[in-house]
């Protein structure tokens, strides 16, 4: 859901996708790990697995302290370049999909409001994006031309403000999921050494 907007917020590209599918990768392979050196009741394995916990945890819990301290940067650099993207806007790249994405998606129109898009290379070409229509069957290209007809066919909020609160709304949850999966890992680090310890005592009875 928050792709476009990601992609308005970087030059290019997000690759947060790439990253969560190889750490999820990883964590997959560990949790392998974990059972086999379960199954063959290895000290050695089980405190290795312990050790992998502790720096995916460590890993999850950077990444959701450094969201969190930085999100107000993220506002401003959506700002800017949002900005950008709408003086830019040609209909046809995506940067200006993106754009119509995120006005049809939360009916807003423009960064403020539906008038900064009177000083796009667009608006005299074509006018106000048919993206900031409220109703589509009575939203014509001559009506979005004309500054004051326009007035009464678009959505009269800026996107800006609704787009940084969607964003910072979804960063809270993103960030309470991350923080919960980072502890409970620590369950595992426990467990697993508990383990080890266990099997190392009852090899020493054995001896």
């Amino acid at each position: 859901m928050l792709g476009p907007y990601m992609l308005l917020i970087s030059s290019g590209p997000s690759n947060v996708p790439y990253v969560l599918t190889g750490t999820g990768a990883a964590i997959v392979l560990f949790g392998l790990f974990g059972c086999f050196a379960t199954c063959r009741g290895r000290p050695w394995m089980l405190q290795l697995y312990a050790v992998f916990l502790s720096l995916i945890f460590l890993t999850e819990l950077i990444a959701g302290i450094s969201g969190f301290v930085f999100r107000h940067e993220i506002k401003g650099t959506f700002l800017v370049t949002y900005s950008n993207a709408v003086l830019k806007y040609d209909g046809r790249d995506d940067g200006s999909l993106a754009v119509d994405d995120v006005q049809r998606r939360l009916h807003c129109c423009g960064v403020s409001n539906y008038t900064s898009w009177f000083s796009s290379a667009y608006f005299p070409v074509r006018g106000i994006p048919a993206s900031c229509c409220v109703s589509f069957s009575d939203c014509s290209e001559a009506d979005l031309k004309n500054a004051t007809l326009a007035a009464r066919k678009v959505y009269k909020q800026g996107c800006y403000e609704l787009v940084t609160s969607f964003i910072e709304s979804n960063m809270g949850i993103v960030a309470g999921v991350t923080f919960g999966i980072a502890f409970s890992q620590l369950i595992g680090m426990s467990l697993a050494c508990c383990l080890s310890r266990f099997i190392t005592a009852n090899q020493y009875e054995m001896v």
